[in-house]
């Protein structure tokens, strides 16, 4: 064999054995090689279960939140209720005793007086609680605290004015408990003909 062609068969024979090298390396571990579709979707599959539980957990401990926010609003209008009942009570132990004494008083103003210290006592108690009675006679009338039952013509009330209270209207803080029924003016009779003359 001539010096060219030993050259020649010691290439190949160089180049065969890097490739069976090559060959013999082994294989890249698993966290170092490329994800395959399947590792993908299962990874997805992994936090979309994930995901699903922890919704699943949210959406219990809100329904818990509700009722118990339910239950708390509940026994704080019971306690509410309990409280002002408390307090009125003795208002109508005093009503009954004058009732049941009106039936055997000598005199009407005995009667009347006790009725009247009843009342002065609710009126109090009302005014312990932070409840006022709306202003109305004499007053210009105010849809937001009044409610116009009637109006009449007035000689002594101009236009507008409140005449007469029906139906008392009481107010909690800024909070309208019930208006006050009332009976408007619409001002002196002869004053809406030469209004309505002059238009």
């Amino acid at each position: 064999m001539s010096d060219s062609e030993q050259n020649g068969s010691s290439q190949n024979t160089e180049e065969q054995a890097e490739v069976q090298a090559e060959r013999a390396e082994p294989a890249e571990p698993a966290e170092q090689r490329a994800p395959t579709l399947e590792d993908k979707l299962a990874e997805a599959q992994a936090e979309a279960a994930r995901t699903r539980e922890q919704l699943l957990r949210t959406a219990a401990d809100f329904d818990n939140f509700r009722k118990r926010s339910r239950r708390e609003v509940e026994e704080a209008q019971r306690r509410g209720r309990e409280s002002i009942l408390k307090d009125l009570l003795p208002v109508f132990d005093n009503l009954e005793r004058a009732a049941s004494h009106a039936e055997n008083a000598p005199d009407v103003k005995s009667v009347a007086e006790g009725v009247r210290i009843v009342a002065k006592q609710f009126v109090d108690t009302l005014d312990r609680m932070g409840i006022k009675r709306i202003p109305a006679v004499g007053k210009p009338f105010d849809p937001s605290v009044h409610e116009a039952i009637q109006q009449i013509e007035s000689t002594e009330h101009p236009a507008g004015v409140v005449i007469a209270e029906v139906q008392p209207g009481y107010i909690l803080g800024d909070y309208l408990i019930r208006a006050a029924m009332v009976v408007v003016s619409k001002g002196s009779p002869g004053g809406e003909s030469s209004t309505s003359e002059a238009n």
